[in-house]
């Protein structure tokens, strides 16, 4: 199964916003490329290639002075858009002395990065997700390294019925549950939408621990993806009471979101944030912890998987009726790659995404 190449033209997460305070500055890369992010003096934020252009120098372990980002070896100075701004001991700054910037927007608590041309970089894209912002539900973050491709997430995250085996203390289930529940997944014009219902069935323990659930209860979950991210609404209702008609204002809900920003091909930065309706404090710790497990897990499962592919390469994988959401998803990005070319304006030919599946394996 061959590595996913990158998609370059729409916004990654690139991390934050309340991990990036003035003065502050972090080397990261992205798809491959290494990227300076530092916010000014007066609270805004930028992307730059980290890298000086005099002598190579990552701008990432200077420091932020003012407006201008310093570059710690022959202090060199850098502003927003990339341009230096200052050469100590010299009045005239060559037009070759700047750096790539690339796109940077700030909404709804979340850093978006824009790592194609720059000319397609329209801010009315940025994705939305107004949960960060609706008072009914506290939310908290994290940004977890996972040494995996970016696909092997989105399959994770497109496919639930592994949180019986994986998640059985936290958010799992019976397994025979999990397998019974048909998956039902859609196209949409830019994005794969799956959906599953479990009713009366037993709460699992983090649901228990945040909600006080004592019977029977009607669960969901349901996602969507979009490139390249995955917004996730997982809950439940007691039993009977109206949870798949739209009655939930009485149940457990918990909003995850998922950006899903490669850093190389066997590597990933997971930026995620989970939102829950119980408002005690904010959070519940024990809710977020459960949480944190629950993903951590996850990340282990990817790693295992990455380290297998890599001295397993040429070994094909098997689909099963579980797997119709992440094909659904691999269908659109390789239509999306063999759309928009490398990101430099050029088509290329697209190899396949994921291995050939008989479409009658994938029906549940």
């Amino acid at each position: 199964m061959g590595t996913t190449p990158f998609l370059r033209n729409l916004w990654y997460v690139a991390g934050w916003s309340a991990d990036l305070a003035p003065g502050d500055r972090v080397g990261r890369l992205y798809l491959n490329k290494p990227v300076v992010l530092w916010r000014d003096m007066d609270g805004q934020a930028h992307a730059l290639e980290d890298r000086c252009v005099h002598r190579a120098m990552p701008l990432s372990a200077g420091v932020v002075e003012g407006k201008a980002l310093r570059c710690p070896y022959h202090g060199l100075e850098f502003g927003g858009n990339g341009r230096c701004t200052r050469i100590p001991a010299q009045d005239k700054i060559p037009e070759t002395a700047k750096v790539r910037a690339y796109p940077l927007v700030e909404k709804q608590g979340i850093m978006w990065i824009w790592m194609g041309d720059v000319e397609r970089a329209d801010p009315a894209r940025v994705p939305n997700y107004p949960i960060h912002e609706d008072p009914t539900y506290a939310w908290r973050s994290a940004h977890f390294p996972v040494k995996g491709n970016w696909q092997l997430l989105v399959d994770n995250l497109m496919d639930l019925s592994h949180l019986p085996y994986i998640h059985a203390r936290t958010i799992g289930g019976n397994p025979e549950l999990h397998f019974s529940t048909r998956t039902q997944s859609h196209k949409l014009p830019n994005g794969v939408r799956v959906a599953r219902h479990m009713p009366n069935s037993e709460p699992p323990p983090t649901y228990v621990d945040a909600a006080g659930f004592q019977g029977r209860i009607d669960r969901w979950q349901e996602i969507e993806f979009e490139p390249v991210l995955i917004r996730i609404h997982t809950g439940a209702c007691e039993a009977g009471t109206g949870a798949y008609e739209g009655r939930r204002d009485q149940g457990f809900s918990m909003r995850g979101f998922h950006g899903i920003t490669p850093e190389t091909e066997t590597t990933t930065h997971y930026f995620w944030s989970m939102a829950t309706n119980i408002l005690t404090g904010g959070v519940p710790d024990e809710v977020f912890e459960q949480t944190a497990r629950t993903f951590r897990e996850d990340q282990d499962v990817l790693e295992m998987q990455q380290e297998r592919m890599l001295q397993c390469p040429d070994e094909p994988l098997l689909d099963i009726a579980s797997d119709v959401g992440g094909r659904h998803t691999r269908q659109l990005i390789a239509r999306l790659l063999r759309e928009d070319g490398d990101g430099d304006g050029r088509r290329r030919p697209h190899p396949a995404a994921a291995p050939a599946t008989p479409q009658s394996e994938l029906t549940p």
